[in-house]
């Protein structure tokens, strides 16, 4: 069992993802040489990007044949990071469509700044739709009430992804060892948009780290098992 990246912009010319097919490959190579089996693509879905939810099984598709074509072992399966503003005007039908691997589990983006109390009511109307909700990246919006904010949002059903080099490389410092340790770390992803720049797609450095500050259970949980349930549309409760 391989291990699953929630969180990757490895669809091309679509986003700020992936400039190309060939940077697409390229990235599923680096997924392939840490260990990934499945990435999951997730366009911006906001005002800002001309995304069109009812293309993007077929540009799943074309990029898995492409992988294979290539030689690279890595299945891509269609999600999407949903814009907070966009997430409350989006269909049943298109969240399901959004949600990683078809599973029902959606990852959510935050709107700029810190987290707000409005995105409680966001998790409880987006289970009323019949999806599930996985927060993306919270350490870029911190606030003085960011452990506040993350356990009312556990407390409704949500699950907390953290980008995978924000914890290798320790940012957080104690504060984020402390809430992974008090059980607010949930997923990793790499956040990737290009193999060419910036984030790579990567997981284990970040898991490898978390070994130094979790018991080995849990650091597999959030490495393997809760991936795979995700996309398996499991539902899902941290086992602390």
């Amino acid at each position: 069992m391989g291990l699953v990246d929630v969180h990757c912009h490895i669809l091309p010319e679509l986003d700020d993802g992936a400039r190309s097919l060939a940077d697409s490959v390229a990235m599923a190579r680096q997924a392939q040489a840490d260990g990934i089996a499945v990435v999951c693509a997730t366009p911006h879905i906001r005002d800002d990007h001309d995304v069109r939810i009812h293309e993007l099984p077929a540009r799943v598709a074309a990029l898995g044949e492409e992988l294979e074509r290539e030689g690279v072992p890595v299945r891509v399966v269609p999600g999407g990071e949903i814009g907070q503003h966009a997430a409350g005007a989006l269909s049943p039908a298109e969240l399901h469509a959004l949600s990683l691997g078809g599973g029902g589990w959606v990852l959510l983006e935050p709107a700029p700044g810190p987290l707000g109390a409005e995105l409680e009511g966001l998790v409880e109307h987006l289970a009323e739709q019949g999806v599930r909700t996985i927060l993306a990246h919270p350490e870029r919006h911190a606030g003085a009430d960011l452990e506040e904010r993350l356990l009312e949002l556990v407390a409704r059903g949500a699950l907390i992804q953290w980008t995978a080099e924000f914890i290798a490389k320790d940012a957080g410092g104690e504060f984020v060892r402390r809430l992974a340790r008090d059980g607010l770390v949930h997923l990793l992803g790499s956040d990737s948009h290009s193999a060419l720049a910036g984030r790579p797609v990567r997981l284990s450095e970040g898991h490898e780290l978390l070994a130094d500050v979790l018991p080995p259970a849990r650091v597999r949980w959030i490495a393997l098992e809760a991936p795979w349930a995700v996309l398996r549309g499991e539902a899902l409760t941290p086992p602390w």
